[in-house]
């Protein structure tokens, strides 16, 4: 057990108004595209250069196409976050002097979280036996270790509840029977989800920790969005797998927009240092 102290012109996006486990979380959020709704990679405009204080991370493209539209992702990047640092601070040093009206600006959950105290040291979390036994069943995937780890699954124990937990890893057994993958997290939710352990490629000293999802994702994001003048906030979870929206500034905000912008994941998974970035039209 651990003690832990928890101390978002009209936006793009707006709208009117498993574990005997699947542990490699599926997309709920963003669902499949149609052949009316593709979003492919657009190439680079030869016109545009990637403007000053941004970065586009290797291996990722600036522009992406969704529904004929096309969107630049620029990433930002910023000192290593830790529980020393206010997150409505950090944006309005590092984004607000780069923001333009019709901008979003998106924030990866670890950043909030650690700020929030949220990241975990392993030597602190201690496995119940439970733990050990349901991380064993738990999908590794080459994208993150999830719950797959004794100290991760003590961690969803605490922040959902052992009856929850145990009821999605005994509805998500009954889904893999029928090939159905996904129940797990449907059931457990996103706090379960949002759960990160320590990879080979995770920035130090976060390869030591483990991350918890954000609290209050949705007043987070309306907080940062009213300190940097109200250009809108989203807060994702967003992998080399999948993506959600944790948290948006306005409610109106379209999510399932956002995680098709965002599906490749910009900021990237590995040691670019680029928690937070910004949504913009592309001309």
């Amino acid at each position: 057990m651990v003690n832990m102290s928890n101390e978002q012109t009209a936006p793009i996006g707006a709208q009117p108004e498993d574990a005997v486990l699947d542990a490699a979380p599926e997309t709920a959020d963003a669902p499949a595209g149609d052949a009316s709704a593709q979003e492919t990679p657009a190439a680079q405009p030869a016109r545009e250069e990637t403007p000053a204080g941004y970065v586009v991370n290797p291996e990722k493209n600036e522009v992406i196409e969704v529904d004929g539209v096309g969107y630049r992702r620029l990433c930002i990047k910023t000192h290593v976050i830790t529980d020393q640092d206010n997150i409505c601070d950090v944006v309005e040093k590092y984004v607000s002097p780069l923001t333009e009206p019709g901008d979003i600006v998106f924030i990866t959950e670890k950043a909030v979280a650690c700020t929030q105290r949220r990241a975990i040291p392993l030597e602190d979390i201690h496995p119940r036996p439970l733990a050990r036994f349901l991380s064993r069943f738990v999908l590794r995937t080459p994208y993150g270790i999830g719950l797959a780890m004794p100290e991760t699954m003590e961690m969803a124990l605490q922040e959902c509840g052992t009856i929850r937990i145990l009821f999605a890893a005994a509805v998500s057994a009954v889904g893999k029977l029928f090939h159905i993958r996904g129940w797990f997290y449907n059931i457990a939710g996103y706090k379960a989800r949002s759960i990160d352990g320590p990879c080979d490629f995770t920035l130090p000293p976060y390869n030591h920790y483990v991350v918890l999802g954000p609290d209050r994702p949705d007043e987070v994001a309306a907080e940062i969005s009213r300190r940097i003048g109200g250009t809108p906030v989203a807060i994702t979870d967003i992998n080399d797998l999948e993506g959600q929206i944790l948290g948006t500034s306005d409610r109106k905000m379209d999510r399932d927009l956002l995680c098709k912008i965002l599906k490749d994941n910009p900021l990237g998974q590995c040691s670019e240092q680029t928690p937070m970035g910004i949504i913009r039209r592309a001309e």
